[in-house]
């Protein structure tokens, strides 16, 4: 069964993640379980608070979706375990019609794999005629092999190279030939032969065979059981039971012990070598405790992957999780400005200018007739005052209002009291470095060519971080040089006055048609601006199409 992530952008803020896990409760309320909720970076301050207030499990983390061998590969595959007789494990791959079959310890450790080269050489081995046969195993596998009626057994997990002697010649002959094997490791194959029946016991041979279904006398029983000596009655003739006694080998003894396993995080560019030299084109794959998890072939590569993806709270690649263009997106759920964004086919696309995609996720429940949990409908009230700043903001509409009253009176929480706590969790800066505040709510746009990233914090005082200045300056520098950027900024907006001040460090051709008025070095005033999406990002587009016709 695919798994269809519903997954923010990167750097996530509090309304991409809280929508993230609302819609995909959403899809499984409606009966759509392979909806999962992910995030695409480490969560903020804010965004904690709220998950921890509300006792709702952040969404798993997912750093990238890069293809992977997990996304790839076909599921569960037949096992057999260490002890299996090659046999019965020959009789599993031409029933389940496969050309390899891992074998693995109790607790499902993978140890090797058997296929059929590996197969053809050990038994040529086994069966050269110029050496004497000599075929690990144990009566307990002998016997299973054969499907034999045990008579007497004496030791008989333990495993043993055996040497397998017929008795075919006349009891004189026989006894010389028995003469020359060591009896501990002999296994002496007769039919209904009483005379070698006797004398093999009483040379304490380690089993005794009958063949062709014939019984033994009782008296002999008791000696065999006397003497430690194991029989087995077999079904089949002598030359069966012989043929069959060298497929009765544990795997292990048999299987390739050279075919590493690939891991299930393992890069698709990293494992396609691999799978061209591998015996079927073949290869199991492990979790990092070396268990085994199923097997990845070449054909797995061709089919589609087993991950599909919803898109919430942005619609731009550069803004994405890396990689999820080489899948399925099933919808995109946004409030934001379209960006250069196509499929290969049509889509569910949501996208209506509100002050945030929460606001879009509430009323979703409400057209499909879903009524909201109430720790959902808390995380979305709060992510509906984060991203307006409490209904303030200049992206707040009627609907942000009506939705957000809809959720206060479902959850009986104050608008305002709860929107002071959310944003007073997002204002604390203590013990965070320059980076992380920078990466935190980061967003990349492109425009007329040029690239450049807008980061955005919201504070109750703007004296702290205008105190710690060049720090930030100076990772904002570090990180424009390493993207090759126009510019990277960070709005800082103040939260008590509903105005922002920006940081920048920018190409010194953009900071001549810069109209923004000066605060201070690389510090612009924002007066009266408090949303990236709405207010500030136009106007940088207009400073960039400035330069651009220049």
């Amino acid at each position: 069964m695919k798994t269809v992530y519903v997954i923010g952008h990167r750097n996530p803020d509090s309304d991409s993640v809280i929508s993230a896990t609302a819609y995909a409760r959403l899809k499984q309320n409606l009966g759509q379980n392979e909806y999962i909720a992910a995030r695409a970076g480490k969560i903020s301050p804010q965004t904690e608070y709220i998950f921890s207030r509300f006792s709702v499990p952040v969404p798993e983390y997912i750093p990238d979706l890069i293809p992977k061998v997990k996304y790839y590969m076909s599921g569960e595959c037949e096992t057999v375990s260490t002890g299996t007789s090659l046999w019965n494990a020959m009789e599993k791959m031409e029933k389940n019609d496969t050309k390899v079959l891992p074998v693995v310890t109790k607790d499902g450790t993978y140890t090797a794999l058997l296929h059929y080269n590996a197969f053809a050489r050990n038994v040529v081995k086994i069966l050269n005629p110029e050496k004497a046969a000599a075929v690990s195993t144990s009566i307990s596998l002998v016997s299973e092999t054969l499907s034999a009626q045990p008579i007497t057994v004496s030791n008989e997990d333990n495993i043993f190279k055996c040497t397998i002697l017929v008795a075919a010649s006349c009891f004189d002959t026989f006894k010389e030939m028995l003469s020359l094997h060591p009896v501990e490791n002999l296994i002496v194959l007769t039919g209904d032969r009483t005379d070698v029946q006797e004398y093999c016991i009483n040379q304490k041979v380690r089993a005794v065979i009958i063949t062709s279904g014939h019984t033994m006398d009782k008296k002999l029983r008791d000696l065999a059981e006397k003497n430690g000596v194991s029989v087995l009655i077999s079904p089949y003739d002598t030359s069966a039971t012989a043929m069959l006694i060298v497929y009765s080998s544990p795997v292990s003894s048999v299987a390739d012990i050279t075919i590493p396993p690939v891991n299930a995080n393992d890069t698709l560019r990293k494992v396609r070598p691999l799978l061209q030299k591998s015996p079927g084109r073949c290869l199991p794959v492990v979790d990092d405790n070396n268990r085994l998890l199923g097997i990845i072939s070449e054909s797995d590569l061709l089919r589609e992957a087993n991950i599909e993806a919803v898109l919430v709270d942005h619609n731009e690649l550069s803004q994405a999780v890396e990689g999820v263009d080489n899948y399925t997106i099933r919808e995109v759920i946004d409030h934001h400005r379209l960006g250069n964004f196509c499929t290969r086919q049509p889509i569910t696309f949501i996208n209506k200018p509100v002050g945030a995609t929460a606001t879009i996720v509430t009323n979703l429940y409400r057209q499909n007739h879903v009524s909201i949990p109430k720790e959902i409908a808390s995380l979305l009230l709060a992510g509906i005052l984060s991203d307006t700043l409490i209904l303030q903001s200049a992206t707040t509409t009627e609907e942000d209002k009506e939705t957000a009253e809809y959720l206060s009176n479902i959850t009986n929480l104050d608008i305002k009291t709860l929107g002071q706590d959310v944003l007073t969790a997002a204002s604390r800066l203590g013990g965070r470095n320059a980076a992380e505040i920078i990466h935190q709510d980061m967003k990349e746009y492109t425009e007329e060519g040029f690239n450049f990233t807008v980061s955005q914090i919201e504070v109750d005082t703007t004296d702290e971080l205008l105190n710690r200045k060049d720090e930030f300056i100076l990772e904002l520098e570090s990180e424009r040089r390493s993207r090759k950027s126009l510019f990277c900024a960070l709005m800082v907006t103040d939260i008590t006055k509903l105005t922002s001040i920006m940081l920048i460090s920018a190409d010194l051709q953009f900071l001549q048609v810069f109209g923004f008025p000066k605060l201070d070095e690389n510090v612009y005033i924002l007066k009266d601006i408090v949303s990236r999406k709405k207010q500030l990002i136009p106007l940088l587009s207009e400073q960039i199409e400035k330069l651009a016709t220049e």
